[in-house]
């Protein structure tokens, strides 16, 4: 599925992965391919992403490489919303 993580300054992240773990605000959460359609608001937490993933240099500092296969951002809050197997979190 394809995500895009998106702040007020710049898209932060465009990529191919194979699930996104939120921060809802009714409990966490994860998405896997072919997910229902979704929109939720996010609260301050970790977005944990899995999937092989080339970050911008000029973002690298806002992600942490947990391992091989996951990435981590912090986030304040947001928005997410998912739709035929695209994934966008607005960021603050």
């Amino acid at each position: 599925m394809q995500l895009e993580i998106v702040s007020p300054e710049a898209i932060l992240l465009q990529a191919e992965v194979t699930s996104v773990y939120v921060p809802g605000i009714n409990g966490n959460f994860e998405m896997l391919n072919n997910h229902a359609p979704i929109v939720s608001l996010l609260k301050k937490g970790i977005v944990k992403i899995k999937g092989t993933i080339k970050i911008d240099e000029a973002f690298q500092d806002k992600f942490t490489k947990v391992d091989a296969n996951y990435t981590h951002l912090e986030i304040k809050s947001g928005t997410i919303e998912m739709s035929e197997n695209k994934v966008i979190i607005l960021i603050d």
